[in-house]
């Protein structure tokens, strides 16, 4: 069973996952199912007393049920045919999703961008950056703003590795076929553009054979001066998102793509908290590419 992985807290933030996975799974041939993951990383100091009365119960316990069944509820009515389940788990929550990540090959991990009281540190924290750095599971980070699923211009930051190719068919894998494949390049080099273009030409030859997507273009952004300082990759990838009118970007996690630098220059965090469209961390597994 294929199967998509959402953290939820009942935020806001929360459901804006839940809303784009089941519309993306509504999407695709290939049916997917949902598992909702609660953690609890805290419990009242009532329950701590639990050992010596049985018959105590934490109320976040009971709050957290509650609110899963509602959700699983909305889920069943707006979507009948989707399978759907709670997991609820006791501990650190990076940790959790680690260990359901290595027992089961979820095609990815759906997450807010913000959260409630409960799990705020997977969103706003350090988690967030430690899951997208090590998780062996794609992660998808989702703008509230942006819980629409589209996918007719589909972005993929390029630097001619075989790593971006593996991250395209986890796209694939999880998104289905029928979009406009958009390579984005940020000639930070300043090479020339007849040179780029023909790395193009052979790159775009070696996708179709590789994925079999054939709808490809691709633009080349200079990074531009400002008060005589280079643009950073993160604001030149941004105006490409916007000029482009991209829907969903791709970003490999390799360490010889474009995602070393943006590591080096600390950018994963902020492209992480601060989207404007959903983006895909894919994993690799590419020989050499990790």
């Amino acid at each position: 069973m294929k199967k998509i992985l959402i953290p939820v807290d009942f935020s806001e933030h929360s459901q804006a996952a839940i809303d784009y996975a089941c519309q993306l799974i509504e999407h695709n041939t290939v049916k997917q199912a949902i598992d909702l993951v609660h953690v609890y990383t805290t419990h009242s100091n009532m329950y701590t007393n639990r050992q010596v009365n049985v018959d105590l119960s934490d109320p976040q316990v009971v709050i957290a049920e509650k609110n899963m069944a509602q959700a699983l509820a909305s889920i069943k009515t707006q979507y009948p045919s989707l399978q759907c389940q709670a997991i609820y788990k006791d501990g650190n929550l990076y940790e959790e999703i680690s260990k359901l990540t290595a027992a089961f090959n979820y095609d990815t991990i759906i997450m807010g961008t913000k959260g409630a009281t409960g799990i705020e540190a997977l969103f706003l924290g350090s988690n967030t950056y430690d899951v997208i750095l090590n998780t062996k599971t794609p992660v998808l980070a989702l703008p509230v703003e942006k819980a629409n699923f589209k996918k007719d211009r589909i972005g993929l930051l390029c630097n001619f590795k075989p790593a971006e190719i593996e991250a395209l068919q986890q796209a694939i894998n999880l998104l289905g076929n029928g979009f406009e494949l958009v390579l984005i390049h940020v000639n930070k080099n300043d090479e020339k553009i007849s040179i780029i273009d023909e790395r193009f030409k052979n790159w775009i030859e070696e996708i179709i054979t590789q994925t079999g997507v054939q709808n490809i273009s691709y633009t080349v952004k200079s990074q531009a001066l400002y008060n005589r300082n280079l643009e950073n990759l993160s604001s030149a990838i941004d105006s490409v998102i916007i000029d482009e009118h991209i829907d969903l970007l791709l970003v490999t996690k390799s360490r010889k793509s474009i995602f070393r630098k943006l590591v080096e220059e600390n950018i994963v965090k902020r492209m992480a908290y601060d989207l404007s469209i959903p983006k895909l961390f894919a994993r690799v597994h590419a020989t050499g590419q990790k």
